[in-house]
């Protein structure tokens, strides 16, 4: 089946609604015949997916329907499995065709549901695990697990956390002094944390209570949780037109513009991105802006107008602890405690994704 658009407007398939895909189909909605396609019916702000799993509440706002933004396009809902010089191919078996593509797949997650009613009953369950259990392991000492840490903590302070890393650091990613700050405030509430070990999550399942670290030692555990990286989305590009455009870590090589690279009419952006630089929300807001304004000019026969994206060296990087504590990395200076937390941990930029969707940052729609 062909999905064709019509009149003179240009057709650009947008593929992967996360932050930066969803943000570019709601900029062109109006602009050109868009046809968003994600496996989900609705965009999920990443970084307010830990606070949901102790406040599942919290979820009401972050998970939104892709309809509530995106009104004058076409959504499917099924994932793409290729792409050629003038279709994107999709599982569900439609071709789409297209004068432009964006693509913005992110990182692969088979776990997630395909509506919004689904996740939330995750959360749910999953707050119920947290909640039943008397001891809790988690793997991976990097935002997403510190961040985890800092949230059960607050929210359950009697639970008993252990936490596993395999670097000698917690939050590498960041300087010795921020590590530091997060490592001791860690210890000042009780978690356990256990460096330069690792657990062979192969080795894991459901109802597993007992975890051998790589020096040998038992870790009692009522549930589990893996903080560790997710793969990059790539994978339905291996056999496309695109596979020689993939790095060796299979991210897509793109140009100053954002166009992927040997390609005129196709991008990429977000965490499928070679570009080197921290991979982040207001990264994939960044990029979305750029590919978004490269496209019009393109669309116009302006290409001479097209703005080059410039990766950012971050000045700042913020992990939460909790609702009320938070450790910040500026250019000059690390600090810990209750300001950082005002500027992030309070809301978790979920209010401020909300308004570049064009919807209340707090009521639901």
């Amino acid at each position: 089946m062909d999905v064709h658009g019509g009149g003179n407007l240009r057709r650009v398939a947008v593929v992967g609604g996360g932050i930066a895909g969803s943000l570019v189909a709601k900029s062109l909605q109006f602009f050109a015949h868009i046809t968003l396609i994600d496996p989900k019916e609705y965009l999920e702000i990443p970084y307010g997916s830990l606070r949901s799993m102790v406040e599942p509440c919290f979820a009401e706002r972050m998970l939104i329907n892709h309809s509530h933004y995106f009104s004058n396009g076409r959504l499917i809902t099924s994932p793409a499995v290729g792409v050629t010089e003038s279709q994107v191919l999709v599982a569900d078996g439609r071709n789409v065709d297209f004068d432009f593509v964006v693509v913005a797949t992110g990182h692969h997650d088979p776990s997630l549901p395909i509506t919004r009613t689904h996740r939330l009953h995750q959360y749910t369950a999953e707050n119920e695990r947290i909640r039943r259990a008397e001891s809790i392991l988690i793997i991976g000492g990097g935002p997403t697990g510190i961040e985890l840490a800092g949230e059960i903590t607050t929210e359950f302070p009697d639970k008993a956390i252990t936490l596993v890393h395999d670097g000698p650091r917690v939050l590498e990613f960041m300087g010795p002094k921020a590590s530091e700050k997060a490592l001791r405030w860690l210890i000042s509430k009780r978690v356990n944390v256990k460096l330069e070990q690792t657990i062979d999550v192969n080795d894991m399942w459901d109802g597993n209570k007992s975890f051998r670290s790589s020096k040998g030692e038992i870790i009692i555990a009522d549930c589990h949780f893996v903080c560790t990286g997710k793969a990059v989305a790539s994978s339905w590009l291996q056999k496309s037109i695109l596979k020689k455009s993939l790095d060796t870590n299979g991210r897509l090589m793109v140009d100053a513009y954002l166009r992927v690279k040997g390609q005129h009419n196709i991008f990429a952006i977000g965490d499928i991105t070679d570009i080197r630089e921290s991979k982040q929300g207001e990264s994939a807001k960044r990029q979305a802006k750029v590919a978004a304004k490269n496209l019009k000019m393109l669309m116009v026969g302006k290409e001479g107008k097209m703005e080059r994206y410039v990766a950012r060296t971050p000045t700042t990087a913020m992990v939460s602890l909790g609702r009320k504590q938070a450790v910040a990395q500026f250019s000059i200076t690390t600090i810990s405690g209750i300001l950082p937390a005002f500027i992030k941990s309070r809301d978790l930029f979920v209010g401020n994704t909300r308004k570049k969707l064009g919807l209340h940052p707090t009521l639901l729609d």
